[in-house]
């Protein structure tokens, strides 16, 4: 089956009540974190042009993500990567990735993108587009974008530790450290 992956706009905001569907059921699923988000929130990201999402030629819904800026628009978040299960293990959260680090790239060339994660297949599409592994300390210290781990399971756990130290991942990438490198070469079909 054919999936078309793009930025998401207006016609999309149809999908935004199944987005949150799909991040809750994962969030059971794999017993992690996942901040919870609401359908008005995700319709937002399509309608300002800060969101990706994945279609099946039949209309289905196959995955999601969306970008937040934080910090004067001084760091990047691509948050909220959801493949629906029926379309897991085939690359598609790799295209997604690429195409929200892009729009990422695009809509904010300076900014440092960053992604918090538990999943070790994000990690490792992380890795590929040039993210390394940090300390929450690197990650922007807006607590606007701490307040959005709220929703999250193990929010405790980030309380505790002042911020600092959660189950979760942090993964940086710094345009300054990839100059003359506009977009990373991915490693699988894009389409």
């Amino acid at each position: 089956m054919d999936i078309n992956v793009v930025v998401a706009d207006e016609s999309h905001i149809q999908y935004a009540a199944s987005i949150c569907d799909l991040v809750y059921i994962s969030a059971q699923e794999r017993g992690t974190g996942i901040a919870k988000r609401t359908p008005e929130y995700i319709s937002a990201k399509m309608l300002s042009g800060k969101a990706v999402i994945a279609i099946a030629e039949n209309g289905e819904l196959a995955g999601f993500s969306y970008i937040e800026t934080w910090g004067h628009q001084k760091f990047v978040a691509n948050s909220g990567l959801i493949v629906a299960h029926k379309f897991r293990q085939t690359g598609l959260a790799r295209r997604i990735k690429q195409k929200i680090f892009d729009l990422s790239r695009t809509l904010y060339p300076d900014a440092k993108i960053f992604s918090i994660t538990t999943g070790l297949a994000v990690m490792k599409i992380n890795y590929d587009l040039g993210f390394h592994p940090v300390t929450f300390s690197e990650l922007t210290d807006d607590e606007e974008f701490w307040k959005g781990c709220s929703g999250c399971r193990n929010f405790d756990i980030l309380q505790r530790n002042n911020y600092k130290m959660c189950l979760c991942t942090g993964l940086l990438y710094d345009p300054a450290q990839h100059s003359g490198d506009h977009k990373k070469q991915p490693t699988e079909n894009t389409q």
